[in-house]
């Protein structure tokens, strides 16, 4: 009988650290803490950020496309541009914020390798996401975490303040990295649980 209760004691103190080490749980720990800290981190790439306008948005779009640096994508749907020696092999970029209010709340950022095929592996979104974790630990800092996304599978994020960075991978050819503004979006729910 004493066996028997060591034995469960142990099997309880082994899930309960188990659980409390589970990248869920350290992702949410992660979360909390960022938000209490009041801590801003809105800038995003190319002179875009959170809380800038549509307008703002547009303008300085206008102004990157005379430039040359960005276009209007196939889909003329989102910007797309190329970022160079940025990952391992030639790519494509398209991205369209999400706005709230008319301001920017979030980004999502989708990549796919130019050379892309099923039979080569080495061009797969697999791999891109890992070369796209490598890129954002030099632009962002390091600190990406792996969780387990109930839609999306496998994937990596990392907060700093109201910034969430998720970077996953969306079949064999795409990849994105979405930006958050978790302030946002808690004000966002919090608009819509008074409108209920």
């Amino acid at each position: 009988m004493k066996n028997r209760t060591i034995w469960m004691a142990t099997v309880v103190v082994a899930v309960m650290l188990i659980g409390g080490c589970s990248p869920g749980s350290r992702y949410e720990k992660q979360l909390k803490k960022e938000l209490a800290s009041g801590l801003r981190y809105d800038s995003l790439f190319m002179g875009i950020h959170f809380g800038m306008s549509d307008k703002d948005f547009y303008t300085l779009c206008w102004e990157l496309n005379r430039e040359g640096i960005i276009r209007q994508s196939n889909s003329n749907t989102s910007v797309e541009y190329h970022p160079g020696e940025k990952l391992k092999h030639p790519a494509t970029v398209e991205f369209y914020p999400k706005f709230l209010n008319e301001k920017i709340v979030e980004m999502p950022v989708k990549f796919y390798y130019d050379g892309w095929a099923p039979w080569n592996k080495e061009l797969s979104s697999g791999k891109l996401v890992e070369d796209i974790r490598a890129w954002y630990e030099d632009e962002y800092g390091k600190g990406f975490i792996t969780v387990i996304h109930p839609a999306r599978g496998k994937a990596f994020t990392k907060i700093d303040g109201n910034r969430r960075i998720t970077i996953y991978q969306e079949d064999d050819l795409y990849a994105w990295a979405i930006f958050t503004d978790m302030s946002a979006e808690s004000e966002e729910q919090a608009n819509e649980k008074q409108a209920e």
